[in-house]
């Protein structure tokens, strides 16, 4: 089955992001919409696309838990197939288990000249609570260039527990501060607008891109 796609920002963009969205949200959710649209704003292309769980939640067949990251990365290929050709560079990513997604399959495709990189907003390095059931394994070893950009108040990896992960000089990590799982912060703790750090996100994305596909 083919994948669907929704498209932000000029078809002839240098460069392209395909993105997947998080484990309980949709590819049109608010937060998702938001950044394709302030990405767009900047030039750059999006795409964005749903695995089949959650597509199945617009039909019949109604809500499907979420598989095991594992499950999916045949889907995520097939959308980069799917997509085709790009302008430019293309970059792979996503939002919480989409870019998780992401980075499991970025280095066969970064081999093959397929990607330009990753990039992973708000990375579930754990899940909550659970500070001993990383998921970083395959981290240590990513040869594709990575960004993520990670809340300092996120659940699922604050940057006292990423600094004792040893991730390789390939993955550039932006924090935000105070930002939650959704980068969103608490303006009276922080000084800080969830406005203030989407524009951060969106600028760090940009002059990143720029740096590994000049």
């Amino acid at each position: 089955m083919a994948t669907d796609f929704l498209f932000d920002g000029p078809e002839d963009a240098r460069i392209t992001l395909l993105l997947a969205h998080g484990a309980g949200a949709p590819m049109d959710s608010p937060w998702m919409a938001n950044a394709a649209a302030l990405l767009a704003a900047r030039g750059l292309r999006v795409a964005r696309f749903e695995f089949g769980y959650m597509a199945s939640r617009r039909t019949e067949a109604g809500s499907k838990p979420p598989p095991r990251a594992e499950k999916v990365m045949p889907e995520f290929i097939a959308a980069v197939d799917d997509l085709g050709p790009t302008n430019g560079p293309l970059i792979i990513g996503g939002k919480s288990m989409g870019g998780r997604v992401a980075s499991m399959v970025a280095d066969p495709l970064f081999a093959a000249k397929r990607i330009a990189g990753l990039v992973c907003l708000g990375y579930p390095f754990h899940p909550p609570a659970k500070p001993d059931q990383l998921r970083t394994k395959h981290l240590i070893e990513l040869q594709a260039p990575a960004l993520i950009v990670q809340g300092t108040r996120d659940p699922f990896g604050t940057p006292e527990e990423v600094a004792t992960y040893g991730l390789p000089p390939t993955i550039e990590v932006k924090f935000l501060e105070d930002g939650d799982h959704d980068l969103k912060p608490r303006k009276a703790v922080s000084g800080f607008s969830a406005a203030d750090h989407m524009k951060t996100m969106v600028e760090t994305i940009e002059a990143w891109a720029g740096r590994i596909a000049p």
